[in-house]
């Protein structure tokens, strides 16, 4: 289990950082007239990688922790970084994304940017601590 949640969480950085040098800033150079188009494409096309990712990456973490007699300080650590990434993920991304689907955004697009840099350093935190974990 451990190793399949050490996977999972391994794609979300690989990916996290991919939206986050390359993706997101992207968004500023989609021509206008295609950008409610291109917004819709993404928000339906990453789902497919990140929705089973994100999915395993909380399973896994949650069947580890019911297989510990004693929660361990690192586990419980990466479980809330995982829950602050699912909240922010709610609570910030899915909205500027939905707002983005009217229409180009130069701000919100911005805002994306800037804010995923919490979610890239959460991640990456993550895999850090669920390493340290395994060895």
């Amino acid at each position: 289990m451990l190793i399949i949640h050490l996977i999972a969480t391994s794609v979300m950085v690989g990916v996290i950082w991919i939206i986050q040098l390359v993706h997101y800033p992207s968004f500023h150079f989609i021509e206008l007239n295609k950008y409610t188009t291109f917004q819709r494409f993404h928000m339906s096309r990453i789902s497919y990688v990140v929705i089973p990712a994100m999915l395993t990456e909380l399973f896994t973490l949650i069947l580890i922790i019911i297989s510990m007699d004693q929660v361990d300080p690192i586990i419980l650590a990466s479980a809330l970084l995982l829950i602050v990434i699912w909240l922010m993920t709610a609570v910030f991304f899915s909205g500027m994304h939905q707002k983005l689907t009217q229409g180009y955004d130069q701000v919100v697009v911005e805002k994306l940017v800037k804010l995923n840099w919490g979610r890239t350093l959460l991640w990456t935190l993550r895999l850090l601590l669920v390493s340290i974990y395994i060895i």
